[in-house]
């Protein structure tokens, strides 16, 4: 008989145990998810007037004493089922603030509203895909004080290594890069903070004047580009002062806003104390920013509110690792950054975040903390208050969909009692093969209900 593997023996044992068909429900209600939480515990419902017991779970009853839960993680590399269902709960998130639904008003999608995005500057020449043009080319054959040229003819398409990688590492301003990312966040507010300065002027108002006026609502996006710079992608909208449920005033349109948008951002300055080791940085955005109406009659030139719903959902999933600057683990030690599967050039932004941490005056930004992002500490997706729905939101209104909460749990004159622990995480070998065999069923029967939405409907379905 041939030799069985590790994986083999586990699907056998699994497949053999008594609970095997509810084992295989409770997968298959995680959606296959990758990395399962476990939990062990009981919940009971009492009529709070007789005491009498309505209804009782306990995991004691269930395969292996527990119950397995959905890990959420957000990241495709960590967990495909549970970033997917993310991106689907960040497209509807991003959406209703484009043209309402999920408590947000249907008039929304008559407010001015735009996609922005804000890139990092340049801390040094970097090799670049440049649409079939050479990559950065320069009259004579400079070069710079440590012996390397200054530019590059030659052609990089999107997938060569070469691309985003320093012309000259030496050159290159790692402290600062690191310096940037660290204090993005900080450069968001000064540039929040700008926006309602120059939509004033340009408005013909007084910025107090303004605020008593109108709102600045935003869902924002970071992604990390080729030179592993994290760039911002922002949904804009302007409403009355009291939300989404009024429209601003006739002077601040669409056109206004993309116009502040790019002075506010051209006049943030963030000056950082002088440091012997590190010199002074004044940090800012890069020059790079693009800024476009969205506009309900739509046209040829004009994004679509379930393209740019679309575009950030795919990008929230993605983890660092995803564009080869970074990592979805902490680092431990400066050992794991030697050994971590980066280019060269993320390795030396690890190590530069290690090495800034040892730095009395940087110890705040806890930069070894934060070396596998580069530096990077922000979330993700943001958003302000009242620019849509909120993920938590999302989630009840599907559990209330699939029937999670029983008429029982919702009952005013009833009392719930819980108690859970935790319980471990993950599957074992045999586990995961069949998680993955049911996520990718539960994939396949999703695209083939979409391309039968497609053909009824004759158009095209948002993410999620």
């Amino acid at each position: 008989m041939a030799h069985l593997s590790d994986t083999d023996r586990d699907v056998i044992r699994l497949a053999n145990h008594p609970q095997y068909a509810r084992w295989l429900d409770q997968i298959t209600a995680t959606g296959g998810c990758a990395h399962p939480v476990h939990l062990s515990g009981h919940t009971t419902t009492r009529d709070t007037r007789t005491g009498e017991v309505l209804h009782h779970y306990d995991t004691t009853s269930e395969p292996f004493e527990r119950l397995p839960v959905r890990c959420r993680n957000r990241r495709s590399t960590v967990c495909e089922p549970c970033s997917r269902l993310h991106a689907g709960d960040t497209y509807h998130l991003v959406r209703a603030g484009l043209t309402g639904g999920k408590t947000v008003p249907e008039d929304v999608r008559h407010h001015p509203r735009i996609f922005a995005t804000l890139t990092a500057p340049g801390f040094g020449p970097v090799h670049r895909a440049n649409n079939g043009k050479r990559c950065n080319p320069r009259r004579g054959s400079g070069q710079c004080e440590h012996g390397r040229a200054l530019g590059c003819g030659l052609e990089h398409g999107d997938a060569d290594p070469l691309v985003g990688q320093p012309l000259c590492p030496d050159c290159y301003d790692y402290a600062g890069h690191v310096l940037w990312h660290a204090h993005a966040g900080r450069l968001w507010k000064a540039f929040t903070d700008n926006l309602h300065h120059h939509l004033a002027t340009r408005t013909g108002q007084t910025r107090t004047a303004l605020r008593r006026t109108l709102r600045i609502s935003y869902a924002k996006v970071a992604e990390y580009q080729r030179r592993a710079a994290v760039h911002v992608h922002a949904v804009m909208r302007l409403d009355g002062a009291s939300g989404p449920d009024e429209p601003p005033p006739p002077s601040a349109d669409a056109s206004a806003l993309a116009d502040s948008v790019r002075s506010a951002a051209a006049a943030v300055h963030l000056t950082l104390p002088y440091h012997p080791a590190l010199g002074e940085h004044e940090l800012r955005w890069g020059v790079r920013l693009d800024a476009r109406p969205l506009r309900a009659d739509g046209g040829p030139e004009t994004l679509t509110d379930d393209a740019v719903a679309a575009y950030v959902a795919k990008y929230v999933t993605k983890g660092a690792t995803d564009t080869g600057a970074g990592l979805d683990h902490r680092i431990d030690n400066p050992a794991h950054i030697t050994t971590a599967p980066v280019t060269p050039h993320v390795r030396t932004l690890m190590a530069t975040c290690w090495h800034l941490s040892s730095l009395p005056e940087l110890e705040p930004l806890h930069l070894r903390a934060w070396a596998h992002t580069l530096g990077y500490r922000g979330h993700i997706l943001t958003k302000s208050r009242v620019y849509s729905t909120t993920y938590t939101a999302l989630r009840e209104e599907r559990a209330q969909h699939r029937g999670a909460h029983s008429t029982i749990a919702d009952d005013p004159g009833t009392v719930t009692e819980s108690q859970w622990r935790y319980a471990g995480s993950g599957h074992t070998p045999g586990a995961a093969l069949i998680a993955a065999g049911i996520a990718d069923d539960l994939a396949r029967n999703r695209e083939v209900a979409r391309d039968a939405s497609n053909t009824a409907t004759g158009g095209a379905v948002g993410t999620g």
